[in-house]
């Protein structure tokens, strides 16, 4: 199905990482060590749709980085009558940074995965995520190993799915286009971005939304062996 393939480029959460999982993770340390009485399993209904809904504000350049990463907390704790204060949440958010990559639950299947795949092709990183934070997620999860390279928005100076960043990428590998696939979880700026870009695209599909479109997907990260 992908017999000119070369070059494959995966997104790092919600794909290979499971941020989900792991924010539960850190949240649940931080809540034990500053005896803070919140249901986790509360507090992430409320928090991870939030945290969806302010990447995507980050994505579109319409909050910056620090609005991320205070507004979703915030958001989440008006959400649950919880009251709190600035130098509250500022606190929760810089242990949350400091915490959330020391946690290394992946994906089902991502580690055979990657070791087969990385036999074959050459493996490649694209992540709207921060230098440091995905650097610490991939070396504490033991896949950093597996990539060539790995791009993010911060060196690209933009986010996907801006053709810029796929751009950079590609240079970054010394790829072309029409050898190498983008496989993510965002349907707008993983697929969608590279689609536009002229890269080929898989969508994965973990939580088996229903998909509109005509696109290749997988729902489970073991079925690329099957693909490649």
């Amino acid at each position: 199905m992908y017999s000119n393939i070369n070059r494959i480029f995966f997104d790092l959460d919600h794909t290979l990482w499971d941020f989900d999982k792991n924010s539960g993770f850190a949240f649940e340390r931080i809540f034990n060590e500053n005896k803070i009485d919140i249901n986790l399993k509360d507090f992430l209904h409320y928090y991870i749709p939030t945290n969806v809904k302010y990447w995507e504000m980050y994505r579109k350049d319409e909050i910056t980085q620090s609005e991320l990463r205070y507004g979703r907390l915030k958001e989440t704790f008006d959400l649950m009558d919880y009251k709190t204060n600035q130098a509250t949440i500022d606190f929760f958010s810089h242990q949350y940074i400091e915490y959330l990559p020391k946690f290394t639950e992946l994906f089902e299947g991502a580690i055979e995965t990657l070791d087969y795949l990385s036999s074959k092709y050459n493996l490649h990183i694209i992540t709207n995520g921060f230098q440091d934070v995905q650097d610490k997620k991939m070396s504490n999860s033991n896949i950093k190993h597996y990539f060539k390279t790995i791009t993010n928005s911060e060196m690209a100076g933009v986010k996907k799915p801006n053709p810029i960043i796929f751009e950079h990428a590609l240079q970054k590998a010394s790829a072309k286009k029409e050898e190498s696939i983008m496989i993510g979880d965002c349907l707008e700026a993983d697929v969608g971005g590279a689609l536009n870009f002229g890269m080929k695209a898989l969508f994965f599909n973990s939580n088996k939304i229903k998909v509109t479109q005509n696109i290749n997907q997988i729902t489970n990260l073991a079925d690329l062996k099957k693909l490649f």
